[in-house]
């Protein structure tokens, strides 16, 4: 085996890879496939998109998270942080009000990293069009692995609260030591860094984790064929969906007493629970949330 090029973790990277893994040993994951037929919603958006002038353009995929926005208040019990200690079987779950969806987005640099949307719960597709955009201007005057280094030391302080020293000691060796170590501000870049204003810079709470993760695979891949089939769940979340592309499938429908083939426009929507919170019983109401929002869409389309 000849190794052609070894790249160590960079924090972004480290951060994913940390989530991700506690992700996959602590959480009891369980998926579902829904496949949303689409055909008028989809043609409405391309309708309503077409007659808004240049300022007032908005892409799918945040139509589609103001979708799920709307599913969630009719299922609020699915916006929630589950709060679990294993070795004493004690479980709590926290229904949260606010709306806050995390969210992966590629940053200048190309990498990706997730970002909390906040209270888009309260806020119209225009006005969620405006957050996300004032978010990229805000990356852009952000130096990203001191942003990114901040979340993991707030990552760290929360293992010490928990009682996990030993592991918040790796978690500080691991970022500040060796060949891998971090590239953190110091002096007069961390000062200019620091002197500008929070809300025109990517901050902690831009980057911690809301109360439901939403992954657009369809927007990296418009023309994609297939869909998210597992997905992992960022605790302290409880739910997860992975978004794919519309796609012209052919469905049977039943008319007249008679079955017939027709061409529809399919997305295949992946929802992934924690099975310690839920049951399948209890991701019902949102499937029925879905089909009556993607049946009746007027609500989702501002007229102006």
């Amino acid at each position: 085996m000849t190794i052609i090029k070894s790249q160590p973790f960079g924090i972004q990277r480290k951060i994913v890879a940390n989530m991700t893994a506690d992700s996959n040993k602590n959480i009891p994951h369980v998926t579902y496939m829904y496949e949303a037929d689409v055909t008028d919603f989809f043609a409405y958006f391309k309708e309503f998109n077409a007659k808004n002038p240049a300022d007032k353009k908005v892409t799918f995929n945040t139509v589609i998270l103001k979708v799920i926005a709307e599913a969630l208040k009719k299922v609020p019990n699915l916006n929630a942080h589950l709060e679990f200690n294993r070795k004493l079987v004690r479980g709590r779950l926290h229904i949260i009000k606010e709306i806050n969806i995390t969210m992966p987005m590629i940053f200048p640099n190309g990498e990706m990293m997730t970002v909390n949307l906040l209270d888009f719960g309260n806020k119209n597709i225009y006005e969620m069009t405006e957050y996300i955009d004032n978010l990229k201007k805000k990356i852009e005057n952000t130096n990203l692995e001191q942003a990114m280094y901040e979340v993991s030391l707030r990552d760290t302080l929360i293992e010490l609260r928990k009682g996990h020293p030993i592991l918040a000691l790796y978690r500080a060796i691991g970022s500040l030591t060796g060949k891998d170590k971090i590239n953190v501000l110091k002096g007069k870049e961390k000062r200019k860094h620091d002197s500008i204003p929070k809300h025109k810079r990517v901050t902690v709470d831009d980057l911690k984790q809301g109360t439901v993760m939403v992954t657009n695979f369809g927007s990296l891949y418009p023309g994609q064929k297939g869909a998210g089939a597992m997905l992992e769940i960022i605790p302290p979340q409880i739910t997860a969906y992975a978004i794919g592309a519309v796609t012209k499938k052919p469905v049977v429908i039943t008319e007249n007493n008679e079955d017939k083939i027709v061409i529809r426009s399919i997305l295949p929507i992946c929802i992934a629970f924690d099975h310690r919170a839920l049951d399948f019983d209890d991701i019902i109401p949102m499937i029925k949330a879905f089909d009556d929002i993607f049946s009746n869409f007027g609500s989702i389309f501002p007229e102006s």
